[in-house]
């Protein structure tokens, strides 16, 4: 009885350390996917820094060169038409929402999967950058039109685009859809 209970006991002593290992190696799987989930929301809340900050400085230094006009302050205009700053600060407000939705649409893997939504994001703020030195700097309202007109393209584009990847992102847009629909408005009254 003593030497079969004897290989029991060496038989339990080469298990344990396998069983141990296994045990390790299962805690150290969960270690990593812990530290793993704990890095995602920072990195997520860093690329959604990203993504908001860089369209709103962009909007910000494009004010801060080209969104001063004179003429736009001292003329007669309907009681519609919002001060300077009013507008500037839509301008603002419209980069932030635009900069939301397309890191909603590129945190689903949306930019991917629909190369040519990120196309008509890029198009849209770029057109929405160029209104301001067309519209005050160079004082060309109806080619300011032309570039109202093609933002706003842009934006129901990205509204179809976003809302098929992110109900969320799609309705976002269309805020922005209304507000250039609003300044294409504004600057068609300085056409007529």
């Amino acid at each position: 009885m003593d030497s079969s209970a004897t290989q029991e006991l060496k038989h339990r002593t080469k298990d344990q350390p396998h069983q141990q290992e296994a045990v390790t190696g299962t805690n150290m799987k969960t270690q990593k996917q812990q530290q793993r989930a704990s890095t995602m929301p920072r990195r997520g809340i860093r690329s959604l820094a990203v993504g908001i900050a860089v369209p709103l400085a962009l909007t910000l230094a494009n004010i801060s060169w080209f969104g001063w006009n004179r003429s736009y302050r001292t003329t007669q205009k309907a009681f519609w038409i919002p001060p300077l700053w009013a507008l500037h600060l839509t301008c603002l407000s419209s980069a932030f929402v635009m900069g939301l939705s397309g890191w909603l649409v590129w945190a689903e893997g949306g930019f991917h999967k629909m190369p040519k939504a990120m196309w008509f994001y890029l198009a849209q703020l770029g057109l929405s950058l160029a209104w301001d030195p067309i519209f005050f700097r160079m004082g060309a309202p109806k080619f300011g039109l032309l570039v109202c007109l093609a933002q706003m393209a842009t934006l129901l584009s990205c509204s179809r685009m976003f809302g098929r990847i992110n109900q969320t992102a799609g309705d976002l847009v269309k805020l922005c859809l209304v507000w250039s629909g609003f300044l294409t408005l504004v600057n068609l009254y300085f056409v007529v």
